[in-house]
């Protein structure tokens, strides 16, 4: 009897020893849960930390230590064990000092199992005891509301972007000292209700120029409202200085304000990214990547599968500018995710998928030279150095572009002309895009979808045409020689322009606009 009771209590400290807190990862545009277990056993003092933890983690464990001692708390004098679980999942970041100090904390006594009970807690520890931002904040947080977590505490500085995540209690922490007073009801948490509102909004300031400022050619003026209208994909050649780059600029004043959701997702890409931690996107991005870009920076990769480019122009603009000049690979990289919006990375120890619905921009000259075709300026390219320069640009990729527009030089007696002092052609084509955009939005149902999204089978089912612009169809597929796509591609962008005109069937008109932006 005696035997056993001492065996019972042996038993009853061992469960009192360890501790589970509960936090979470970022995974590819996800995340995952972890459990982070304490335990602590008699023995020479030790403080190790397993399952599948990287090098930032493992180097925890001195940021740990310096913070608990620092924040005027007792790093036990034992040998302490920290489990992450599950055991097989790769976890990297620093997301998890937190959590590891508090699972040494509820491990020494200094903590009790009711103040961590249905809390979730993420944050970087400096030696001093204050929580750094981490990024993949929103991931974070999303996976805790699935797993039913009722509060999250992470650094005061993610507080702003963990906002945009409702139905979940979240406080901003300064300091480990601050997070123990709270837990023990010594002090009052400024939640992320509290701070909606305290930034200020940028995203009605103006930056770069306007489609005012773009002198001369009002062709591509109203393809480039044609395009940003229907989120289409669009091609720009001309000679240099022509305003190519200019306009392509230009219209990142004209996009569309983003949506709730859309911020959402925007915001969630830049913090993987750890572009930003503590500010939320409110603005549609334009993103303008250099030609000498490599596939991994445009497409998104390397060893952690961060996102690149195109998931950083989610729901906004990728400017390609002197297209010809990326290296092929890049170009070729960029034809599934033009055609699926979406971009799977896999690597050997994961798989990630990031989001890739952009619009595309880009520019070029006809040749090496540029001048090919100007009535001024004598081409000095050679035939072969002509088919060289423009086969770089292939034919399944030219097939993923909806529009493309040939602009020619501006006269120098209209560049000397006084720019206007207002803005009223760039005021009226936005208005112009925005109420196409909210025809599109009536039509479909859906936030944030344009024509340029829709499917083969949902132009079939959702766009309508007179008889005389499926004539005109049938006819100019044959002499132009559409493949599927750009058969498809040349009703959406005919459905824009009737979105724009006011219009609710494609009539031949606006078929033939659409026509002209094929490249033949």
């Amino acid at each position: 009897m005696g035997v056993g009771l001492h065996f019972f209590m042996v038993y009853a400290i061992r469960v009192r020893m360890i501790s589970k807190i509960f936090s979470a990862i970022p995974y590819g545009f996800g995340g995952k849960m972890v459990e982070v277990e304490g335990d602590m056993n008699r023995g020479l003092p030790a403080f190790n930390i397993v399952g599948m933890a990287n090098k930032t983690i493992n180097e925890a464990k001195e940021r740990v230590r310096s913070a608990i001692v620092n924040s005027s708390f007792s790093f036990p004098d034992r040998k302490v064990t920290i489990n992450l679980a599950p055991a097989d999942l790769l976890k990297d970041g620093s997301y998890l000092d937190l959590p590891i100090a508090l699972a040494v904390m509820l491990v020494s006594g200094q903590l009790i199992k009711a103040d961590v009970e249905k809390r979730l807690f993420v944050g970087e520890l400096a030696l001093d005891g204050k929580l750094r931002p981490v990024k993949g904040i929103i991931n974070i947080l999303e996976v805790a509301k699935e797993a039913g977590m009722q509060e999250v505490y992470l650094p005061i500085k993610n507080l702003a972007q963990a906002s945009l995540v409702k139905g979940i209690t979240i406080y901003g922490v300064n300091t480990l000292q601050d997070l123990f007073l709270a837990l023990k009801k010594q002090l009052v948490l400024r939640s992320a209700n509290e701070i909606i509102g305290d930034q200020d909004s940028d995203k009605n300031k103006l930056v770069g120029p306007i489609l005012d400022h773009v002198r001369g050619q009002k062709t591509a003026k109203r393809a480039m409202e044609i395009a940003i209208a229907g989120h289409h994909n669009i091609l720009i050649s001309g000679p240099p200085g022509a305003g190519k780059t200019l306009l392509a600029r230009a219209a990142a004043n004209l996009l569309p304000t983003l949506s709730p959701e859309e911020k959402v997702a925007i915001t969630k890409v830049y913090s993987l990214a750890g572009m930003t931690t503590d500010i939320i996107i409110e603005n549609r991005p334009f993103r303008s990547p250099h030609h000498t870009a490599s596939a991994t920076s445009i497409i998104g990769g390397g060893a952690a599968a961060i996102p690149g480019e195109i998931s950083l122009a989610h729901k906004g603009v990728l400017f390609l500018d002197e297209l010809p000049e990326f290296q092929r690979s890049v170009l070729e990289a960029l034809r599934q995710p033009l055609e699926d919006r979406l971009i799977t990375i896999s690597r050997a120890n994961r798989k990630s998928a990031y989001p890739a619905d952009f619009m595309l921009i880009a520019t070029m000259n006809p040749c090496p030279c540029g001048y090919l075709g100007d009535p001024t300026h004598e081409c000095k390219c050679t035939e072969q150095q002509i088919q060289n320069y423009q086969k770089k640009l292939s034919g399944p990729l030219l097939d993923r572009i909806d529009m493309y527009i040939s602009v020619e030089r501006v006269e120098n007696v209209d560049l000397r002309k006084e720019l206007p002092d207002s803005s009223n052609e760039h005021l009226a084509t936005k208005e112009a895009i925005k109420r196409a955009i909210l025809r599109q939005q009536a039509r479909y149902q859906r936030d944030g979808f344009f024509n340029a999204s829709l499917s083969s089978f949902e132009v079939s089912q959702k766009l309508k045409m007179e008889p005389a612009a499926e004539t005109l169809l049938a006819d100019a597929s044959e002499r132009l020689n559409l493949s599927a796509r750009a058969y498809f591609k040349a009703i959406k962008v005919a459905q824009t322009i009737a979105d724009l005109e006011g219009a609710s069937v494609i009539s031949a008109s606006y078929l033939a606009e659409a026509l002209t932006y094929r490249k033949r």
